[in-house]
């Protein structure tokens, strides 16, 4: 049963039967066009393909973090209860206690509450659709689901400014994840699996210890200091000499500054050096091998240019900077403001360091190789030679839509520093 809502909708720009409404995402667009077909094939497809978020409270969901738990309601339009879900562009913001965890048709179908008539989808927005509860056909549904293109654009979002470029440092994983680009508030896998994966892959399960991670990240302190310090000495040779330093070159040089800061170290100090020299001069040499190699792959695959190279890695802590941010709000460890401004933090750093989309890309792909990789060249890289032809080819995409110099702002005020109130 399709019916155009009354509710108003924080998203949108008017009701769905007013010219200037826009859907918010591609997803509620076809929703939206299915619906007024009643082609509810069409509406079911993408109903099955797409992310589904259910409203729940934050306390139960920190008592209780397994499973789904659902929260049905009331209509007085139809006979029985409902249950709400909203789609990613229609999810509202988190507010006092309420959170939104993540589901699929799938696993809705799966634990289907018996006692409910309805799936209410999107209620109380310009383009709420109730549906008769048939969890069977749901299941089979979802097992025919085609997948969603992984570049996923707020349309009635950020699209242009700071806050755009910000959030387009982060595109890279956010794509990769599925995840919408350019919503600052966005609900990512839920306020569950979110504080999960912070805890899992980051160690973070306070807010403290979000502030400390974000503020490393944007800082470009996370990473290891030697990625960056082998770069800077090649960087250096480029601007004495006007161009790429062969590979004994640039050890050569690499070599004689370590010698150097040790040297320095030993006079300060009057004491010799508390590290193995030859080991970290081996690991310096190893470190510009496999540069090299990265880089001569990303020629291979149309990432890099025969005469052009990295110029710097630390693109690898400013991305996850950005999404960072966003994840911390979807775990509701801070507020909305302080993630939009660390995002403009994001960018201006960003700013600071690369000359342009292709730049930053190349330095944020070759961090995460360093990082996980291990010269494998497994999915830790043909992920992003995939995301980076995505980002490079696609209409949607903000690097071609985000000027890499928009107008540059007053640096915000940092998170967990004046200006914010701590909690």
């Amino acid at each position: 049963m399709w019916t155009q809502g009354d509710g108003d909708d924080d998203r949108g720009e008017g009701a769905a039967d007013d010219p200037v409404w826009q859907p918010p995402t591609a997803v509620e667009q076809r929703l939206y066009d299915a619906g007024l077909r009643e082609d509810w094939t069409a509406y079911f497809a993408a109903l099955a393909a797409t992310d589904l978020f259910l409203p729940h409270s934050r306390e139960l969901a920190d008592a209780v973090p397994d499973g789904i738990r659902f929260s049905p309601f009331r209509d007085a339009r139809f006979d029985g209860l409902s249950l709400p879900v909203f789609t990613r562009g229609l999810v509202p913001r988190p507010a006092g206690d309420q959170i939104f965890q993540w589901c699929d048709l799938a696993g809705l179908a799966k634990a289907w509450p018996g006692t409910v008539r309805w799936l209410a989808v999107n209620p109380g927005t310009p383009v709420e659709t109730f549906l008769p509860a048939d969890p069977k056909r749901w299941r089979k549904l979802a097992r025919r689901a085609e997948a969603e293109p992984l570049l996923k654009t707020l349309w009635t979002g950020h699209r242009h400014d700071a806050l755009a470029h910000g959030m387009a440092c982060g595109a890279l994983l956010l794509v990769n994840n599925g995840a919408v680009w350019n919503d600052p508030g966005w609900h990512s896998t839920g306020y569950t699996e979110q504080k999960t994966s912070l805890r899992n892959w980051w160690d973070i399960t306070t807010r403290d210890e979000w502030l400390r991670a974000l503020q490393a990240l944007l800082g470009g302190e996370m990473s290891s200091p030697v990625w960056e310090f082998v770069l800077r000495v090649r960087q250096a040779l480029i601007l004495e000499y006007g161009g790429l330093p062969g590979a004994d070159q640039w050890r050569d040089a690499a070599e004689r500054v370590v010698l150097s800061r040790t040297a320095e170290l030993v006079d300060a100090t009057g004491r010799p050096p508390g590290f193995d020299l030859d080991a970290d001069i081996a690991l310096v040499h190893g470190l510009i091998g496999r540069v090299l190699r990265y880089e001569a792959r990303f020629r291979a695959d149309g990432l890099l240019a025969d005469d052009a190279c990295v110029r710097s890695v630390l693109a690898w802590d400013f991305g996850r900077g950005s999404c960072m941010a966003r994840w911390g709000f979807t775990a509701r460890l801070c507020e909305l403001d302080e993630t939009e401004r660390a995002l403009l933090r994001a960018g201006e750093a960003c700013r600071q360091v690369y000359a342009s989309w292709g730049d930053f890309a190349m330095g944020f792909i070759l961090g995460r190789c360093l990082h996980f990789d291990s010269e494998e060249f497994g999915t830790w890289y043909t992920e992003m030679v995939t995301v980076y032809r995505i980002l490079t080819t696609d209409p949607e995409s903000p690097w071609l839509s985000v000027p890499w110099q928009v107008d540059r702002q007053p640096p915000p005020p940092q998170p967990g520093r004046p200006g914010l109130t701590e909690r």
